[in-house]
């Protein structure tokens, strides 16, 4: 006896749809933050109390710059679905729950958006 559906044959996929490419996604950036939050607070230690100059010198150096640019578009993925998931699981109201997702996506790509223009701002001294 099987628990598919003839639906779920046909189109290959789970419940949810896309369940496992959020796993994925969520465990890929998780790690990459594992290595670059190492990064960053090396970056940060080494600019703790210095001068706008000292920091735009530093931050004009691209392999400075890359793994900030890296650290922020991973986090903003990994706030997002983990975010996501949360909402899915808690929010019990449809439209709320498309509202609140819709928030959601905007709110990460705008503070993810906002974080790499800061970042190439100091690097090309602008």
């Amino acid at each position: 006896m099987t628990m598919r559906t003839p639906l779920k044959t046909v189109r290959w996929l789970g419940s949810a749809r896309d369940g496992t490419d959020h796993f994925w996604t969520q465990r890929l950036t998780g790690v990459a933050n594992l290595l670059l939050v190492g990064v960053m607070v090396l970056i940060g230690v080494k600019l703790a109390g210095a001068d706008h100059a000292t920091v735009a010198a530093t931050l004009a150096r691209p392999m400075i710059a890359l793994p900030v640019v890296l650290f922020v578009l991973s986090a903003a993925v990994h706030m997002r679905i983990g975010m996501q998931v949360i909402i899915e699981d808690y929010v019990r109201g449809e439209g709320a729950k498309i509202a609140l997702l819709m928030l959601n996506t905007f709110f990460a790509v705008l503070v993810g958006a906002a974080s790499i223009l800061a970042v190439l701002k100091l690097s090309f001294g602008g």
